[in-house]
């Protein structure tokens, strides 16, 4: 067994070795040394750097051996794994929802907390997912990635795209269980269901 002979002074921790004692210690200090020439993130460990690098350069050399997908490193990859396997090991402790990944639980959890750690920095508006603040900020940018190959109209988000595009084949799978009118979109439906309701 290899002896633990360097203990951290912030928590309970123990190391074998001096230089991993000082790349834990960036935990408790937030020393953020490793920056990114493209977009400029910060990193505590050169390791966690080079795996970010990935995103800029497109590499994914970690292969799921089911359905070939790839992905920037092992984490994302085992956490993937576990859709073909069925596996969900993290449980919420308030709901008993389980999740396949650490990461979708803590999200999860802020459904509980009300926690909303990502801000606008434009309107100040707060959400509790980074996606949804990304997704959001293109209402400011007047970005929209997303056009339609028949129409070439654009929108903000694939959701949008793919409703917008029921209107070119004439496809209304939203049905008025009152009166059998049907529409392209959910959100139009419960508009018109309110003529029935008054």
């Amino acid at each position: 067994m290899v002896e633990r002979t360097y203990p951290c002074d912030g928590c309970n921790k123990t190391f074998s070795r001096r230089d991993s004692l000082k790349v834990h210690q960036s935990v408790h200090t937030g020393e953020r040394p490793h920056r990114c020439d493209v977009c400029n993130k910060t990193f505590s460990r050169i390791g966690s750097l080079k795996v970010h690098q990935r995103i800029h350069t497109g590499e994914r050399p970690h292969r799921c051996d089911v359905c070939n997908k790839t992905f920037y490193d092992t984490c994302n990859l085992k956490a993937h794994q576990r859709i073909h396997t069925g596996e969900r090991p993290h449980r919420c402790d308030l709901c008993n929802k389980t999740f396949s990944d650490k990461r979708y639980l803590k999200v999860h959890q802020r459904v509980h907390t009300r926690e909303c750690p990502y801000r606008c920095d434009v309107c100040n508006k707060t959400f509790s997912r980074r996606d949804s603040l990304k997704l959001h900020q293109r209402i400011h940018t007047g970005e929209r990635p997303h056009r339609c190959d028949v129409c070439n109209k654009t929108f903000i988000d694939r959701c949008n795209l793919n409703a917008h595009q029921r209107v070119h084949p004439g496809e209304h799978p939203y049905r008025c269980d009152v009166c059998n009118k049907t529409f392209s979109r959910v959100s139009t439906l419960i508009v018109h269901q309110r003529v029935h309701t008054g």
